[in-house]
């Protein structure tokens, strides 16, 4: 009587394709009569089917079976008798089908993880904030490249204070006080890279706000002008 070892040591070298041509004949022809064998192959199909595509196919060196069975006759073992070279060979095929899965599974997981690691990154969306007073007084626009942390000042309807300079700040709890970007006095869009310092977790969360300072911009440090003109990152379209 076939116990369910050997059901699920046929079963295994069926799908692993480590039967030769005669031996997966007859595994075929005896799937269609013992449910329990078209069972365990089902199985054992459902378990490495996600992992199929992932390896080539491998096999065994063809005579590592005959090497095995020639150490133990050497050994004595197959003068106790035929039972125990079947109950041998059957322990073997077992143990050889179960290596063979788990090299197949470690070799899949491998290369998925090899796949996953060196697929290029999804190019990151860049992120705008309109900078005003009001929904109808737009001010400026700061785009923001959240992986490379350069951020692009372009200015829309900010009129020129004689005698005093816009400047642009940061604000964010983690950072305490404000943090000033730079002085936008400029009539045309300029890039900086003065978002290098702060985590992006830290950028998306911010608000960017504009104050009124001298000439040049705020002598201490900190804003010491009325804040004008404000607003929060969000997604590009």
């Amino acid at each position: 009587m076939t116990d369910d070892n050997d059901i699920d040591a046929i079963a295994g070298e069926y799908v692993l394709g480590t039967l030769d041509a005669g031996e997966r004949a007859a595994v075929a022809a005896r799937r269609l009569r013992e449910p329990a064998l078209d069972v365990a192959i089902q199985e054992w199909e459902r378990r490495l089917a996600p992992l199929a595509e992932l390896v080539p196919v491998a096999s065994p060196p063809d005579d590592t079976l005959a090497k095995i069975e020639a150490r133990i006759d050497e050994k004595g073992i197959a003068s106790s008798g035929s039972a125990t070279i079947v109950d041998l060979r059957r322990r073997l095929r077992l143990w050889r089908t179960t290596a063979i899965a788990a090299s197949a599974i470690a070799a899949s997981l491998v290369v998925a993880l090899g796949v996953r690691d060196f697929q290029p990154r999804p190019k990151q969306q860049n992120l705008v904030a309109v900078l005003q007073k009001d929904a109808a007084s737009p001010a400026f626009l700061v785009t923001v490249n959240i992986e490379d942390r350069i951020m692009t000042v372009q200015p829309v309807a900010a009129k020129p204070e004689p005698g005093k300079s816009y400047e642009l700040w940061i604000v964010q709890d983690s950072l305490g006080a404000p943090k000033s970007l730079g002085v936008i006095d400029e009539p045309k869009a300029m890039t900086r890279p003065t978002l290098a310092a702060y985590k992006p977790d830290v950028i998306e969360s911010a608000t960017f706000a504009v104050s009124l300072e001298p000439e040049g911009g705020s002598p201490t440090g900190q804003p010491t002008g009325p804040v004008v003109f404000a607003g929060k990152l969000i997604p590009a379209k």
